[in-house]
């Protein structure tokens, strides 16, 4: 646990939820699984000022993102994960056109656009962001559409076009994405390009089919219909560099050396495919049941490009109230919480009709340390009404704590407790994985978005920043023993 000024802890909980991760692909001679590694990056340490900013960002990012939203052998796939500053975010790499070149994009399943930053319109310079050539890729073709994404604190505007994509093992030869000409300031975070959307197409801006669900749909592409995600804990890692060993990210089959026991699946709610949606059924805090209503005033995005969890603001406050001494901020940090340091906060999340409540950990639950005494919590409030998004987004704070599978038929979301294999990896310091780009196990075509007419969204993407790239030593271990229909990691 990191002891800061109060004034200074505000910034870094500021930084801590505005990055994200991503998956690359490894190379193969043959439709077997492979993995994408997921990175993290040290928190950097910010003033009161920019502490407070960092919060806003927070609210104002996810209220912006969720408010107005618009015959081959089957394989599967593994990319290793980046973890960037201290659980801020998580990203891989993807590899795009001809020849195929590496970008690293946080990997993001509560949005689902492909976008990367072009090089005739951001700069590189300064900020080292790699940026997209598309008059280097052969097969790039323009579909002269606009497209842009909004947030809380900027934007990314520009075109869409259509190249081959490539992505832990698969190729989809004609994906539409952004091609963006316009970035906020600090909307991208070196070495972060852009993100890769992994929702539903009923919510992409672009009209197009994520990359993930066109290999989905395309029948016996796949060996199941699913993708999966392992992610490491270091925010309370004293020592952590700005990237570390993220966890694993799985395209097709689950790797069962990552979680013990079954998976728990419960189906989206009827209707409700756009983002992976849950029902939260309960929820308690050390021990002490919280309300949380029911139906619809329950629903949850379960969100891999989020950092913390956002709940409506009644119940987050009761959930304070079960902890002695705690205090709501105010200002423009209204909706967030401290509580005692000394305190240890044990938060349980359940979903649907299952019976199993999956826990969140202190250190998890402990955003950052404010001042000597005093700690500021993960979970915050947060307004989605009048809008169509749900009322709680739960980010990677709860998804640290299992191994989470998104799957698209029958939709749903399920999860599993992680193998000790998985968790001797958090805090297990170690290089970041470098982007690979190898063959690919299967290859189709992608669906085109609405050319001619202009395509936006306020609802959906996320700030990026992180590398991806090979791991070896226990990462190999458990990539190569634990995938399902297959016995060779290709690196």
């Amino acid at each position: 646990m990191h002891l800061l000024p109060y004034s200074l802890a505000l910034s870094c909980l500021l930084s801590l939820a505005h990055d994200h991760a991503l998956a690359a692909p490894s190379p193969s001679s043959s439709p077997l699984p492979r993995s994408i590694p997921l990175l993290r990056r040290s928190r950097p340490h910010r003033n009161s000022t920019e502490l407070s900013e960092w919060l806003r960002n927070q609210k104002e990012y996810l209220e912006a993102k969720y408010t107005n939203n618009p015959q081959r052998k089957r394989a599967s796939g593994m990319n290793l994960i980046t973890n960037q500053n201290a659980d801020s975010s998580f990203y891989g790499s993807i590899a795009v056109g001809t020849p195929a070149i590496s970008y690293n994009v946080i990997l993001d399943t509560g949005s689902s656009d492909l976008w990367l930053a072009a090089s005739d319109g951001v700069s590189t310079n300064d900020d080292g962001i790699p940026t997209f050539d598309s008059s280097a890729s052969s097969t790039f073709t323009d579909l002269n559409t606009s497209f842009s994404i909004s947030y809380g604190s900027g934007a990314a505007r520009g075109t869409l076009g259509k190249d081959v994509v490539q992505f832990a093992g698969f190729e989809v030869d004609s994906q539409v994405f952004g091609v963006v000409t316009q970035v906020s300031e600090n909307l991208l975070n070196s070495p972060v390009s852009g993100l890769m959307g992994l929702g539903f197409s009923s919510i992409a801006a672009s009209g197009a089919t994520p990359f993930w669900q066109a290999l989905a749909e395309n029948d016996g592409t796949l060996d199941s219909p699913l993708m999966a995600f392992q992610l490491t804990r270091f925010n309370d890692v004293n020592g952590a560099q700005d990237l570390e060993p993220g966890g694993t990210f799985n395209l097709g089959a689950v790797n069962t050396s990552l979680f013990t026991g079954d998976i728990d699946y419960q189906d989206i709610p009827d209707g409700q495919e756009g983002y992976w949606i849950q029902e939260l059924s309960g929820l308690t805090v050390n021990g002490a049941s919280v309300s949380v209503g029911s139906g619809s005033a329950a629903y949850a995005a379960i969100d891999t490009g989020t950092t913390l969890v956002g709940g409506p603001e009644d119940v987050i406050s009761d959930l304070y109230a079960q902890i002695p001494g705690s205090q709501a901020l105010t200002g423009q940090n209204a909706g967030y919480w401290t509580y005692p340091c000394d305190t240890t906060v044990n938060v349980t999340l359940r979903f649907g009709s299952s019976s199993v409540s999956w826990p969140v950990s202190n250190a998890d639950f402990l955003l950052e340390q404010a001042s000597r005494d005093t700690c500021v919590g993960a979970f915050f409030a947060l307004s989605t009404s009048g809008t169509s998004a749900p009322p709680w987004i739960v980010g990677d704070t709860f998804l640290k704590n299992v191994y989470s599978v998104f799957r698209a038929s029958p939709a749903s979301v399920g999860f599993a407790q992680l193998s000790d294999t998985a968790l001797k990896m958090n805090g297990a310091l170690g290089a970041a994985p470098s982007p690979t780009v190898g063959a690919v196990a299967a290859t189709i075509s992608g669906s085109s978005a609405n050319a001619g007419t202009d395509r936006s969204s306020s609802a959906n993407g996320a700030a990026p920043g992180a590398v991806l790239g090979t791991m070896l030593g226990m990462w190999v271990v458990a990539l190569v023993s634990g995938l399902v229909g297959g016995s060779m990691l290709l690196v």
